[in-house]
């Protein structure tokens, strides 16, 4: 059914109602007071009112409203059902009424009563806070009861008097405790209007009970018989205009709700103990009976506070778990926190990172836009071009090839081919080859990798020629090496590596030299051929010397004769007075050593000072040789120019091989050779070497090498 007809017809059932309710009171207000008639007529319109009520109640649930107050129709038919047989008996048999055993059937409207506080607690209470609202309420409801019962009963009545006493008493407590505290716990309008009509029928049914068992009862009484008539339609309108309960988690409870019905069941329990201890002798109570009021509701008290300290050990327990969880969110956040910061480091440092690699980069590296336009490019290209960062980016490629001094048509479409060429003013040309990739982005860019094989197009023939000589060396050097012994095999390893590392480099490079003079030569530049070929005469002349020197020191005569020590004093006291430097010498042999290993450490030394002396330039020179019973030390260390040791490579590209060299020896030997050096701040060469491996290990080594 739409929303619409439902209003409409909830309006016409409120103005029913209300014209009931005006009914009700023209009837009473007409009708004689004190008379059988209105008796009569009470007794019909209590009925009358309440099976209506159940009616609207029991459609206004169907049509939607809320499923529990189905039970508060059967409470009202119940109501209904009674007052109709009081009309029934008092007009087959008038009279007034006295207690009897059949006034237990006025518990039977507790079972309704029951069930509809239940559906309450259901709809409104997590399961906790029913068993702690059940506590309450049952110590509110036996408190209330207890002082009901001391009032209602009449004094030295019979046992058959207290019981009916009692059960008036019960009616009317549970009334107005359970739905009164279930108002104070969710106090929504609904609640507190159902708490006033219910505060008003119990009120009606202590009064009722107390006519009753005083045996004065005669369905006269005003206040009460409007009380019941009218209750009932109070039920229904309040389940008519509100047909719907809200949600728990819309009703925002007041926070001292639950304090305030706790202590309420407190008071109320102290107020029930003190009227009973006051008034049980004057109500003709006797002790025995007393006794068992004053321990039932100190049981009750005994109980609520057993449930407090249940409830705060509950509470206690959430909260530590509350805290801990809490604890563990907070700890997840921060490691959340933590590992967002290291990203947006992480992700700085790549930014950086890729920046210095793409300005960094030997090869030229630039993106171009979908129309041809340099969005970047890096310092490679730049120099390539001989042309400014500002005057490269943002320029179309035509653009920049037109700039390009020495560019032709080649270089324009360099971006679509790979080759292309420019002519250099001083006559030789740049030969450039190009690796273009799309990136995938929206709008889609162009990524071009420029690099320069110039040097390698004048070289590539000279490469060749020099790989088929090492090729052709290699092998001559596998045969003869597989027709000697051991022994001999070694020391020719040995002297192949001295000589690889010192003259034969120097051939290579001016082999190399001789060809690019030869070139520069056929190139007409006759002048700078000249020059090359002095620089050669003079490389040849040093490397000739070296190879005497080489040759000679094979194996020193003095290592022989004096040993290790003697040996590198004399070398580094030749060495100051050959270079004019300060030179100092100290060792400290806790032990002998081979031949084998003597030998190295002499060459790892004469090394180190004919590099020294080809580039420190210092003024002080040290060397340390100390043994013990695990390892040789030998520290060589001047104060002379330095070198950026990371371009140890790159020295080994250009010819410089001598730490490589040594670097080799030490290694062979299963040792560890260290470099530290830093422009202007001197050279610091540190070796180690092994004691206890066997010469024969080492002679294995180099024979594998």
């Amino acid at each position: 059914m739409s929303d619409a007809p439902r209003t409409a017809r909830s309006s016409w059932t409120a103005i029913l109602l209300g014209l009931t309710a005006l009914a009700v009171v023209a009837v009473y207000v007409a009708l004689p007071s004190g008379t059988r008639s209105q008796a009569l007529a009470s007794e019909a319109m209590v009925a009358i009112t309440c099976v209506l009520s159940a009616l609207v109640i029991a459609r206004a649930v169907q049509g939607g409203a809320w499923h529990g107050a189905i039970w508060l129709a059967w409470t009202l038919v119940l109501l209904g059902i009674g007052n109709a047989l009081f009309f029934v008996f008092d007009v087959a048999r008038p009279g007034s009424y006295q207690p009897r055993p059949s006034d237990a059937i006025f518990l039977v409207l507790m079972i309704p009563l029951l069930k509809l506080a239940e559906a309450e607690a259901r709809e409104h209470f997590a399961p906790r806070e029913r068993r702690e609202l059940t506590i309450d309420l049952l110590l509110i409801t036996a408190s209330i009861t207890a002082m009901l019962y001391l009032l209602i009963r009449p004094v030295g009545s019979d046992a058959q008097t207290a019981f009916s006493a009692a059960v008036f008493a019960l009616l009317a407590a549970t009334q107005l405790a359970v739905f009164c505290g279930i108002a104070l716990w969710v106090p929504d309008r609904e609640h507190l209007m159902q708490a006033i009509a219910f505060a008003v029928t119990a009120t009606a049914t202590a009064g009722f009970g107390y006519q009753w068992v005083h045996g004065s009862f005669s369905g006269t009484s005003t206040w009460i018989d409007l009380s019941l008539a009218l209750a009932p339609l109070a039920f229904a309108a309040i389940t008519l205009l509100q047909p719907r309960h809200q949600p728990t988690d819309a009703v925002e409870r007041p926070r001292w709700s639950r304090p305030v019905l706790t202590m309420l069941a407190v008071v109320s329990a102290c107020a029930a103990l003190s009227v009973v201890a006051l008034l049980d002798q004057r109500r003709g109570i006797d002790d025995l009976a007393s006794t068992v009021i004053i321990v039932l509701l100190g049981m009750g008290v005994a109980v609520r506070i057993v449930a407090n300290q249940v409830a705060s050990t509950q509470g206690h327990r959430e909260v530590r778990a509350a805290l801990a969880d809490k604890e563990a969110a907070l700890q997840e956040a921060d490691r959340a926190l933590e590992r967002v910061r290291e990203a947006n480091e992480t992700l700085g440092q790549s930014e950086e990172h890729l920046r210095s690699v793409f300005d960094a980069a030997e090869d030229g590296v630039v993106e171009l836009d979908e129309r041809g336009v340099v969005i970047r490019a890096n310092n490679a290209l730049c120099r390539m071009v001989r042309l400014d960062r500002e005057a490269v980016e943002g320029q179309p490629w035509s653009a920049l090839a037109a700039a390009v001094t020495g560019a032709n048509e080649s270089f324009a479409s360099l971006p679509q081919a790979a080759e292309a060429e420019v002519r250099r003013a001083e006559g030789q040309p740049l030969f450039l080859e190009s690796r273009v990739s799309q990136i995938p982005t929206s709008p889609p860019r162009t990524l071009m990798l420029v690099r320069d094989v110039t040097a390698a197009r004048v070289a590539d023939q000279t490469i060749r020629s020099l790989f088929k000589f090492l090729q052709d060396r290699d092998e001559d050097r596998t045969r003869l090496l597989r027709r000697t012994n051991a022994a001999i095999e070694a020391e020719r390893n040995r002297v192949a590596r001295d000589l690889h590392d010192g003259p034969v480099q120097g051939v290579s490079a001016a082999s190399l030299s001789l060809e690019a003079a030869l070139l520069m030569i056929k190139a007409g530049d006759t002048e700078r051929g000249m020059e090359v070929l002095s620089r050669i005469r003079v490389e040849l002349t040093s490397e000739a010397d070296a190879l005497r020197r080489l040759m000679s020191g094979l194996r020193p005569p003095v290592l022989e004769e004096r040993g290790l020590a003697p040996a590198l004093l004399e070398m580094v006291k030749r060495f100051g007075d050959d270079q004019g430097v300060h030179a100092e010498f100290a060792s400290r042999l806790a032990t002998s050593l081979s031949e084998d290993l003597e030998t190295l450490a002499y060459r790892v030394v004469q090394e180190a000072l004919s590099n020294a002396a080809k580039h420190a330039e210092a003024d002080m020179l040290t060397v340390n040789l100390e043994a013990d019973d695990v390892q040789v030390r030998i520290e060589v260390q001047d104060d002379g120019r330095g070198f950026d040791a990371a371009r140890s490579r790159e020295y080994l590209r250009e010819g410089r091989v001598g730490l490589a060299s040594m670097r080799e020896r030490v290694e062979l030997a299963s040792g560890t050779f260290v470099v530290r050096s830093s422009p202007s701040r001197g050279t610091t060469i540190l070796a180690t070497l092994p004691l206890e491996e066997s010469g024969a290990d080492r002679e294995l080594a180099v024979h594998e090498v």
